[in-house]
């Protein structure tokens, strides 16, 4: 059985992730782009929320814990609320149109 995500598991990533990057991501959030995501919909994403593209290893379980590197977009928290919107509102309309 997969084991669930914790708020404990957040809080170690989260304290991991400062560690390696410092105060440069004090005030950001990212927001991870679910594997699949046509490309078009990233560079849309990226340009008009000016929010910045990289990559991060996540744990994924899925039958086994394994790690996975996915797109994540940067940026502060006003810009990647409304990207979030944007990708939810594009992926629906994608989704649906098949």
């Amino acid at each position: 059985m997969a084991k669930k995500l914790t708020l404990e598991d957040l809080k170690l990533s989260k304290e991991k992730m400062e560690d390696e990057m410092g105060a440069e991501i004090e005030g950001l959030y990212d927001l991870v782009i679910p594997p699949g995501t046509p490309s078009y919909l990233v560079y849309d994403l990226v340009e008009e929320f000016d929010l910045e593209p990289l990559e991060r290893k996540i744990g994924v379980n899925i039958v086994e814990c394994d790690e996975r590197e996915v797109i994540v977009l940067r940026g502060e928290l006003e810009a990647v609320q409304a990207a979030e919107q944007y990708l939810y509102d594009e992926l629906k309309a994608y989704v649906g149109s098949e």
